[in-house]
């Protein structure tokens, strides 16, 4: 399909969500026209019309904040986009890594299994947003700042504390010590700009084959 194809609405205007390819967090709602999906298509970053000033922007042109589109997806009815991408920094025009970040339900709507693995979600996307938004102090921060090999040091430390907590037979120690495993290994996995996703694809294929 090209652009010619999707359905624009009465002004010339499709919606476009955007979310992270990583985490898959959404980070916000914009709008496109023909000639702003052209040139996020050409350029590989994000294009979006304003409706309130009536002309083209380019997402972190001046903030710096720009976002790299790895796919771009139409619905089932070709008139609404969803745009993955790679941000650089913040989506909300507020300094947040994303514009959706309150809620209307409490966590006790969420489901059993939701509740079970809620926290590696939400671990998942804390890390995303200090990367984005690179807050003094944070230890998160701290490891994305220092680079690769500081996190891959981590991880191997971490791992050692897992064997030693394992041949101690002791529980709550093992317990710590896997808790801070997991979480290294996600931010390993963040600086590397592999989906977790990916990594549970390849547990499902495996275990299906």
């Amino acid at each position: 399909m090209n652009v010619d194809e999707l359905t624009f609405d009465e002004a010339g205007l499709i919606p476009a969500v955007v979310q992270d390819a990583i985490s898959k967090e959404v980070l916000t709602l914009a709008y496109m026209n023909k000639e702003s999906l052209q040139k996020t298509i050409d350029t590989k970053e994000t294009w979006f019309y304003s409706r309130s000033r009536q002309e083209l922007w380019h997402k972190g042109e001046t903030s710096g904040n720009k976002q790299q589109v790895s796919d771009i997806r139409y619905d089932c009815d070709s008139d609404a986009l969803n745009v993955l991408v790679e941000p650089a920094g913040p989506a909300c025009h507020k300094g947040d890594y994303s514009c959706f970040s309150r809620s209307l339900l409490s966590e006790e709507k969420q489901s059993a299994d939701g509740r079970r693995f809620a926290i590696i979600n939400e671990l998942e996307q804390v890390i995303a947003t200090r990367e984005a938004e690179m807050p003094e102090g944070a230890y998160t921060t701290y490891l994305f700042t220092e680079g690769v090999d500081k996190i891959l040091k981590k991880v191997g430390e971490e791992a050692g504390e897992v064997i030693i907590a394992s041949k101690n037979r002791d529980h709550k120690e093992l317990s710590w010590e896997t808790a801070d495993l997991l979480y290294h290994l996600l931010v390993l996995l963040r600086e590397q700009k592999l989906p977790l996703d990916d990594v549970l694809q390849v547990l499902e294929e495996r275990h299906r084959s």
